[in-house]
C-alpha cells in the first residue's frame, strides 16, 4: 500500500500551480520550548493553503470528455480555492458548493478565480450531499477534498518536500486532521522511508473524528462538529484515509479553541503571518506533546495548513490568546463594600499586570469584582496569586476555563436583578447567517418574556447568545418542547456561579 502512494506522490503534478513552500525554524518559539520547530510554509501557497496540491493532481488525471463536462466540489473555502484555481489554469468549468456559514473571505477568493458558487446549507455534509447531486445530474466530476487517492497524493508532496528540507533527524511531524487527506498523503510517503518518524494529527477537540475512529476501529460519525476551526470542521474521517492512517499514524492530540488561539499567535510572533484556527493547529498540538512529554532537545516538524482567516475573527483570537497560553488568569472575588476596602484589594495585586477589572456598586455590604491578570505562564504562578488571595481572607472563583464567564459574563458585569423573579438563564449558538438573529429573538419573544440577552459577534460560524428569561415551573416542560423545535443548541446555565454572582 505505502509503495503504491509513494509512487503516485512522486508522480504528482502539483508544480504546474503549487510552489514548493519554505521550512522555517519557530526560532522564539524553538528557545521558550527547548526543542527545534520547523514550521513547513503551507500558507504561502498561491490559495493561502496545501488544498490546491491535492485539487490539482486530481483534477490533472481528468480524460478529455471530463474537463469538456467540468468538474463541482464541495467545500468551506480552502478546497474550493484549490479547485478554482485549477480549474482556471486548465481552462474548464468548476461550480463550488459551500455552505451558507462559510467565511467571507473564502467565498470571495473563490469567486475571484472565476469558478460559479452556490451556497447550501449549514455544514460541509449539506453541501457535499448537494454536490454529488449536481454531479449526476450534470455530468460533471466531483472533486473530493480529501477521500481520493489522488487527492492524498497531491498533499503527500509535502512530506518529499520536508525530508528534501530536512535530510537531518526529525523526531516528529505534526499534522492538522479534518478529513483526513493531508495526514494520509504525509504519514504514507514518510513511514515508507523513515518508520522511525513519528506521525502525530492534531484535531480541535469537538471535531476529533479520526481520533474516535482509531479509539473504535473503525470509522464512526460525530453527532456534531465545532465551527471554530472550520477548515477542519468535519464529522467522520475519510475511508481511504482512514485506512492509512489506522497503519501508519502514531498518536492524535486534540486541542481546544484557546489553544488555538495561543497557537496563531506564537506563529505570527515567529513569522508575522496569521495562520488560520486550523493553520495552527500542528502547533498547538507539538506544544501540548511537548508539556505532557516533558521533552527537550528533540526537533518537530509542524505543518502551518492555511491562512484564510477573516480579519475581524481576529478580535476573537487576541482576546482569547492569552487565556491560550495560560498567560492571563480570570477571576472574581467578594470584597467589603467600605471605604478603603477597593485600594487594599488592588494593593494585594500590585505585582501582577492588570487586563481586565469590572465592578459595579450593588449593595451595602459586599462587592463583586471581576478580575484579569497577567502571568507568565504555568499553573505554580496561578497558584501564587490565589494563595496571596487567600492570605488576604478573599474569597474568590477562578473562570479562567469557565466557558461562560469568558464568552459572556466578562462583557456584562454588573447586571443584578434581584426583583426579578423565576429567570432562568441559556446559552445558544445558531448558524450566524443575515437574518438569523433577529429570527431567534422574534421567534423567542412571541412567547417568552426575555430578561437578560447578549450577543457578540465573532465573525465566526456560529454566534453565541446568552439569554434570560422568564419562566415559571409549570412552564418549564412547554419552554424545553419549545427549545428542542427550535433546533438550535443550548445548555442550561442557571447554576453557572458566574451568572449567580454577577447577573442574577
Amino acid at each position: 500500500m505505502l509503495t503504491e502512494y509513494v509512487e503516485k506522490i512522486l508522480k504528482a503534478r502539483v508544480y504546474d500551480v503549487a510552489i514548493e513552500t519554505p521550512l522555517d525554524k519557530m526560532t522564539r518559539l524553538s528557545t521558550r520550548l527547548d526543542n527545534t520547530l520547523l514550521l513547513k510554509r503551507e500558507d504561502l501557497q498561491p490559495v493561502f493553503s496545501f488544498k490546491l496540491r491535492g485539487a490539482y493532481n486530481r483534477m490533472a488525471q481528468l480524460s478529455d470528455a471530463e474537463k469538456q463536462q467540468g468538474v463541482v466540489a464541495a467545500s468551506a473555502g480552502n478546497h474550493a480555492q484549490g479547485v478554482a484555481l485549477s480549474a482556471q489554469k486548465m481552462a474548464i468549468s468548476a461550480l463550488i458548493v459551500m455552505p451558507k456559514t462559510t467565511p467571507a473571505i473564502k467565498v470571495e477568493a473563490v469567486k475571484s478565480y472565476g469558478a460559479e458558487i452556490e451556497l447550501h446549507g449549514n455544514s460541509y455534509d449539506d453541501a457535499c450531499s448537494y454536490a454529488l447531486d449536481i454531479a449526476e445530474q450534470q455530468g460533471r466530476t466531483f472533486i473530493h477534498p480529501y477521500d481520493d487517492p489522488e487527492v492524498i497524493a497531491g498533499q503527500g508532496t509535502i512530506a518529499m518536500e520536508i525530508m528534501r528540507q530536512h535530510p537531518e533527524t526529525i523526531n516528529a511531524i505534526f499534522v492538522p486532521v479534518g478529513g483526513g487527506g493531508l495526514i494520509a498523503g504525509v504519514s504514507a510517503y514518510i513511514k515508507a522511508f523513515w518508520p522511525e518518524i513519528n506521525i502525530i494529527g492534531v484535531e480541535p477537540v469537538d471535531a476529533a473524528c479520526l481520533k474516535a475512529a482509531l479509539e473504535k476501529g473503525e470509522r464512526v460519525k460525530l453527532d456534531q462538529v465545532g465551527l471554530f476551526a472550520d477548515g477542519t470542521a468535519v464529522s467522520q474521517i475519510g475511508e481511504e484515509p482512514f485506512r492509512i492512517a489506522r497503519e501508519t499514524v502514531d498518536d492524535v492530540i486534540t486541542v481546544d479553541s484557546d489553544e488555538l488561539c495561543a497557537a496563531i499567535m506564537d506563529i505570527f510572533d515567529d513569522t508575522r503571518s496569521i495562520a488560520e484556527p486550523s493553520g495552527a493547529l500542528a502547533v498547538a498540538g507539538a506544544k501540548k506533546y511537548i508539556e505532557q512529554q516533558q521533552i527537550t532537545g528533540q526537533t518537530f516538524v509542524v505543518i502551518d495548513s492555511g491562512a484564510n482567516i477573516n480579519f475581524d475573527r481576529l478580535r476573537h483570537v487576541a482576546e482569547r490568546a492569552e487565556l491560550g497560553e495560560r498567560r492571563e488568569v480570570l477571576f472574581s472575588t467578594t470584597i467589603e463594600e467600605q471605604q478603603g476596602s477597593f485600594q487594599r484589594f488592588c494593593n494585594t495585586l500590585s505585582g501582577y499586570g492588570i487586563t481586565e477589572f469590572n465592578y459595579r456598586y450593588a449593595d451595602d455590604a459586599q462587592a463583586q469584582v471581576f478580575v484579569g491578570v497577567r502571568i507568565n505562564g504555568g499553573d505554580e504562578e496561578r497558584k501564587a496569586l490565589f494563595a496571596s488571595l487567600d492570605q488576604q481572607n478573599y474569597q474568590w472563583t477562578d473562570f479562567s476555563d469557565n466557558e461562560i464567564a469568558k464568552l459572556h459574563i466578562r462583557y456584562m458585569v454588573g447586571g443584578h436583578a434581584p426583583q426579578l423573579e423565576n429567570e432562568q438563564l441559556y446559552r445558544f449558538e445558531f448558524p450566524e447567517r443575515p437574518g438569523a438573529l433577529l429570527r431567534f429573538l422574534t421567534r423567542m419573544g412571541e412567547r417568552w418574556n426575555i430578561s437578560l440577552f447578549h450577543y457578540r459577534n465573532h465573525g465566526a460560524a456560529y454566534g453565541r447568545v446568552l439569554l434570560g428569561v422568564q419562566i415559571t415551573e409549570s412552564e418549564q416542560d412547554d419552554f424545553h418542547q419549545f427549545l428542542d423545535e427550535l433546533g438550535y443548541q443550548f445548555w442550561q446555565e442557571t447554576d453557572n456561579p458566574a451568572y449567580q454572582l454577577f447577573l442574577k
